[in-house]
Formats: structure tokens, C-alpha cells, sequence
């Protein structure tokens, strides 16, 4: 790990992989991953060379959304393993060197949890307060105008009680009542219960939900909603997330995970840059050490816009804050379904040479790409509930392949979701022999950032460019590398002489030239000033 004048948190220097449980590998024939094949596959995953894994839901669920349903935060799901395989894979994990994250989900839970089930039983039981129960609006029906995220109304009538409930998410997921100390206080316990076992830290579900108003006033409409848009984005979600009260929540989360030493917590928190960077609270009272940064995804992949994103969101940080980023994720499309293998090959260059933590999602190092599921095996409840959007996550989630062999080596019985179609070709042992797969070069991405302090730690300054082309550089001390990556289909000239480091392509760059899809790593030669590559903004 590269040091400065003192040593970096492992967090900042390293990156993150994030392992979708369901698709990793499956030990039991069942044709679901588990914890079990995790750690039958840790050996790859240290190999790659990343530093932690984050894992997505692991504990006991209905699975009505595939996990994010909790209904016991402190055990296992049966159908992953139990928690002795937990402790076992966690050790394995340490025993590699890695970091082992776990996905909090603490804005709601299932209404399977033994809490709901009480607080539904009667408007007089204790833990009635723990959800968000209201009586109808005037008219009888839900009351406010909040919409769920995954469409229709975010409230849900019960019958036997004769209130609503809210759930942000689907109705199997009431939303807790972060605004009772009871609740807080069992949900820091369940941190502790983790820290305790030795987890390294946290990535927390939709942390900025976790508060809503007081009053919970409707929301107002959003004037530029269409309908090719989600229902969700009907109203803008000015009451029902991000309220002031949800960041003393989060310092005191962060007090408790520094209280265990080098722990790391990362918030899923989507908002403008100015509101994001509060999520890193101030010096004398932090809060997430990383709110997670997904404006790759969000934004369309053309340089110059590219460019003044990421000089915004640089710009925004704090002085205490580390930046990071996100290309993939098991919510978003696949990167090379968005924008094609070859691009997909520049963005794995840019994900791991920007500034700040990198995470990468499983399968994005294949480049596996867009996944033909069958309607009749579609199992996204949001797919469901808004068809005609396309958006469905199954596509994200399909199983990892890892040879030729029947169902790609990743289980014995029928796979939950369908492989990738090109699996007998696009996966773990073809790419591991090819030195020019997506996978090779993403092995060399990676060591090349771990071993090079310019890239894991050094400053970035943007760099004037041609047209199509994102260019920049890192600097540490005396040490200065150049990122050029062309993001067009056509070749185009940007006077560069140097050692080239990595590149996308195979065969030598061409000084003075950028093939189409190409992206170079070089340490530059000392290049005049009209040559055309200057500082362009250094935030």
C-alpha cells in the first residue's frame, strides 16, 4: 500500500469488489450462489487485486426484492448458508488479505420481521411507533402524495388496523421510524453485532431515505416529469429523503464503526453534488467515510460532458473528503451493454485512474454485456411493477461464468437467471488465457493502480483535449502519469510522446495518435506548451 507522510486507510488506496451472492457461485446445486462458493472462489477474487469485497444482502429475507427485504438483520439466510459458513468465509477472506463489507439495509425491513409483524398486531403495541402509521386523508385514501420508488402510491392500507403504512420501496418493505430512539438504538446494535464477528465496514442501503418530515407534507409535483420516466419521478422527493435529521444518524454511525478501529462505511446516496458532499460531514463530526458516487452511470459517456462532471464533483468535495466512483452495479445496466465491449475497455481504464476509490462490479471485468432473459424467466419485482420502462435489474444480476463446462462452472442444477449468451466463450478460464481478453486487462488496471502512488493517491488535473477525447493527469510528488482515452469510434491525433504504461488495444500506440476506443496510460516526455495538451482546470 503506497504511504505518504502517514499511512492511507486501506479504503482510499485500494478498491472494492462488489459480489452479488445469488450469482457468485452456487455449492449446493441449487442453482443459487452462496457462501460456500464465495469462498470456494476468493482465490480469483484476490487475484485480481482488489482490497475489499462487498457483498450484497446476505441475511434471512422473503427475497420479495431479492434481499434488500430483511427479516432478521443479525442471521444468516438459510439458502446462502448459516453462520458458521459466514464466520468461516470471513476468516477465509482475511486469510487473503481482503476486507469483507457487508450491505446494511436500514431503511426498511421486511414485513416479515418479527417487528412488523408486532407493530401491525395492534395500534396499542409497543412497537407500533417503530413504522410510519397514518390515518387516511380526508378523502379516505393515502395520506400524502409520496410515490414509491418502484411505482404507485408509498402507502399501504391495513385493513385490520385501519391506517396506512409507509414503504418507500415495495409494500413487503415498511419503512422503520428512525425518528423513535428505540429504533436507533437496535439498529446500532445490529452494526455492533457485525463489527463484533469482524466485519471491515458497511455499504448502507439508500442512506439518505432513512428521515423523512415530520409532518410528512406531500411532495411537490416535478414539472419536468414525462412518461418515459419513472412514477417516482411524478414528485420531486423534497420531504421524503435527505432531511437534516438523517445526518446526526449517520455521524453516529460513523462514531461507532471508528470506534472499531480501521473500519469503513460507504452510503448509497443519489443527489446534486452540493448535497452530497454534506454526507461527509465536517472534520470534528464525519459521517460516511464514502457516499457513493455514480454519476458514470448516470451521465451519458461523452468526453467533454465527462470531463466537467468530473471537475464538479472534485470541485465539490470537502478538504476531508475522498472522492470515489461507480461504472456498474447489480441496480444499473451492464457498462458494456450501455456503451459496448470496446468502450467498456476505456471505462475500466477510467474507473481505476480517476482520483478516489474505485468500485467494481462482478462480471463488469468480462465485459459480459446485454443478457437475453426470457419473459417467463424475468424475476425483478420492478420490472413488474413498471413493464414498459425497461428497467429491470435482472440483466445485472445474471450468474458469474467461470468456464465451459454445463451451466459456465457456476452450479450443477438450473441457474436462477439465464448466463450470458455468450458464456462458453465469455468467461473466467477463456479470458484468464487470453492476454487480450477484458479480464487480462483488467488484472493489469489494477496492479498497475495498486503499485503506482500517482494513481492511488496522486492529485488530477484535467487536460485540454480534441474533441471525443478525456484526457487528464495524476500526479504524486515528482511522479506525473497522462490518462488519454478516446471515447469516439475514429482515430484522432493529440501530440503525446512517453512510456506508455497500459493500454486498451493491442499492439504498440502510435506517438501522436489515438486509434478508435483507445485509452493509454503514459509517463509523458516534457511536452511544449503548443503542442495542444495543457492544464486545463485543476480543482
Amino acid at each position: 500500500m503506497a504511504t505518504t507522510d502517514q499511512q492511507r486507510p486501506w479504503w482510499e488506496t485500494g478498491t472494492i469488489y462488489q459480489i452479488y451472492p445469488r450469482s457468485f457461485q452456487d455449492s449446493d446445486g441449487d442453482g443459487i450462489g452462496d457462501l460456500p462458493g464465495i469462498e470456494r472462489r476468493l482465490d480469483y477474487v484476490a487475484a485480481l487485486g482488489v482490497e475489499a469485497i462487498w457483498l450484497s444482502p446476505i441475511f434471512p429475507s422473503p427475497m420479495a426484492d431479492f434481499g434488500y427485504d430483511v427479516a432478521d438483520y443479525v442471521g444468516i439466510e438459510p439458502m446462502f448458508g448459516t453462520l458458521a459458513d459466514f464466520d468461516r468465509l470471513l476468516a477465509a477472506v482475511h486469510a487473503r488479505g481482503l476486507k469483507l463489507i457487508l450491505d446494511f439495509v436500514p431503511n426498511h425491513s421486511s414485513d416479515r420481521h418479527r417487528w412488523f409483524v408486532e407493530s401491525r398486531s395492534s395500534r396499542s403495541n409497543p412497537k407500533r411507533d417503530w413504522y410510519i402509521w397514518r390515518d387516511p386523508a380526508p378523502d379516505g385514501g393515502p395520506p400524502n402524495n409520496w410515490i414509491s420508488d418502484f411505482g404507485g402510491s408509498a402507502w399501504e392500507w391495513d385493513e385490520a388496523t385501519g391506517q396506512y403504512y409507509l414503504h418507500a420501496f415495495l409494500k413487503e418493505q415498511p419503512d422503520l421510524n428512525w425518528r423513535n430512539p428505540e429504533v436507533k438504538a437496535a439498529m446500532l446494535d445490529v452494526l455492533r453485532f457485525w463489527l463484533e464477528r469482524g466485519v471491515d465496514g458497511f455499504r448502507i442501503d439508500v442512506l439518505w431515505h432513512i428521515v423523512k418530515h415530520a409532518d410528512l407534507p406531500d411532495n411537490p409535483a416535478n414539472p419536468d416529469w414525462t412518461p418515459d420516466r419513472t412514477e417516482r419521478d411524478r414528485v420531486l422527493q423534497l420531504h421524503s429523503t435527505d432531511q437534516p435529521e438523517a445526518h446526526a444518524i449517520s455521524a453516529e454511525m460513523r462514531a461507532l464503526a471508528d470506534s472499531y478501529g480501521a473500519r469503513v462505511l460507504i452510503g448509497e446516496i443519489f443527489l446534486p453534488n452540493e448535497r452530497h458532499q454534506r454526507w461527509y460531514g465536517t472534520p470534528k463530526r464525519p459521517q460516511v467515510h464514502l457516499p457513493f458516487n455514480f454519476q458514470l452511470i448516470e451521465n451519458a459517456w461523452h468526453a467533454e460532458r465527462l470531463g466537467q462532471l468530473i471537475v464538479d464533483y472534485e470541485a465539490s468535495l470537502p478538504g476531508h473528503g475522498w472522492p470515489n466512483w461507480v461504472i456498474g452495479s447489480h441496480d444499473a445496466p451492464r457498462i458494456a451493454a450501455r456503451i459496448g465491449e470496446a468502450q467498456a475497455r476505456v471505462a475500466a481504464m477510467l474507473l481505476l485512474t480517476l482520483r478516489g476509490t474505485p468500485t467494481l462490479y462482478q462480471g463488469d471485468e468480462l465485459g459480459i454485456g446485454e443478457v437475453t432473459i426470457p419473459p417467463e424467466r424475468m424475476r425483478d419485482p420492478q420490472h413488474f411493477r413498471q413493464p414498459t420502462l425497461n428497467i429491470g435489474r435482472d440483466r445485472s444480476r445474471t450468474p458469474m461464468p467461470w468456464d465451459a463446462s454445463p451451466n459456465a462452472g457456476f452450479t450443477t442444477g438450473d441457474p436462477w437467471l439465464p448466463l450470458n449468451d455468450d458464456w462458453p466463450t465469455r468467461n473466467v478460464a477463456a479470458q484468464g488465457a487470453d492476454e487480450g481478453s477484458m479480464l487480462s486487462l483488467y488484472r493489469r488496471l489494477l496492479a498497475l493502480h495498486r503499485a503506482t502512488p500517482a494513481l492511488n493517491e496522486g492529485s488530477f488535473t484535467l487536460l485540454d483535449a480534441p474533441a471525443g477525447v478525456l484526457a487528464y493527469a495524476r500526479r504524486r510528488g515528482d511522479e506525473v502519469l497522462h490518462i488519454l482515452l478516446n471515447l469516439t469510434d475514429h482515430a484522432t491525433t493529440i501530440p503525446w510522446q512517453g512510456d506508455v504504461l497500459a493500454s486498451t488495444l493491442d499492439g504498440q500506440p502510435e506517438p501522436g495518435m489515438l486509434y478508435a476506443n483507445e485509452g493509454i496510460i503514459l509517463r509523458p516526455v516534457v511536452i511544449p506548451a503548443q503542442a495542444g495538451i495543457q492544464n486545463r482546470k485543476a480543482p
